[in-house]
């Protein structure tokens, strides 16, 4: 499961690298494949599996135990092994801080177009490891339990510090940011307020957020 996600997104890189088409348009195109065929495959006869590893995954029963969850393990793992995988744009290429960084990173000497398909691929796989964690706390594969999930990780890295025009952001930021949102969702249930004024709450976060990046692009263009 988890080299399907690396071949998925081998092939979203080459499509965005290769033939220099537009990232989110390619993404949200190829998404909507994956749960096409995965409705495709849900109506065939369910194969049994052995779930017995499951319980490595999920969450202890006691919540007083000082044992973590796999899953946290995992994201600490993660998080101190990978690094921001930007290109810093050198200061003799450009004497601007608007200056596109994957040009200035080009000039620099860096393979911008081997890294970029690397860059997908490894999403692709660290992807596939969530779905895994998904699959052990549901028991059962369900394309549809994590629909709209995007945009709760587009606002993370976004109030994390990352710009939607790339070449900024990091590791640690995407982190705070993952947990602010977890924090909203759980807190927003802890409330008992409804799925819609959830999602109303998620839609300002996102606003708010890009209105930051823009006030950041300001002052850094200033």
């Amino acid at each position: 499961m988890i080299a399907a996600g690396g071949l998925i997104g081998l092939l979203n890189g080459g499509l965005i690298a290769g033939l220099r088409m537009t990232p989110f348009i390619i993404t949200l195109g190829m998404l909507g494949i994956a749960r096409g065929f995965r409705q495709v495959a849900r109506r065939q006869p369910d194969c049994h599996y052995d779930t017995s590893g499951h319980q490595r995954l999920v969450t202890t029963a006691d919540p007083f135990s000082r044992a973590l969850p796999a899953g946290v393990w995992v994201a600490i793992g993660l998080a101190s092994s990978l690094r921001c995988c930007c290109a810093t744009p050198c200061s003799a290429a450009t004497s601007s801080p608007s200056a596109p960084n994957e040009a200035t990173a080009r000039l620099c000497g860096i393979p911008t177009t081997r890294l970029k398909v690397l860059i997908y691929a490894l999403a692709g796989l660290l992807l596939r490891l969530a779905g895994l964690f998904q699959l052990s706390r549901l028991r059962q594969g369900d394309p549809t339990v994590a629909v709209g999930l995007e945009l709760d990780i587009i606002a993370a890295v976004i109030i994390g510090g990352a710009s939607l025009n790339g070449g900024v952001g990091t590791v640690l930021g995407s982190m705070i940011g993952a947990l602010i949102m977890s924090v909203l969702r759980n807190g927003s249930q802890q409330m008992g307020w409804p799925t819609y004024f959830q999602e109303i709450i998620i839609g300002l976060v996102i606003i708010v957020a890009v209105f930051l990046d823009r006030l950041r692009q300001g002052k850094a263009a200033a």
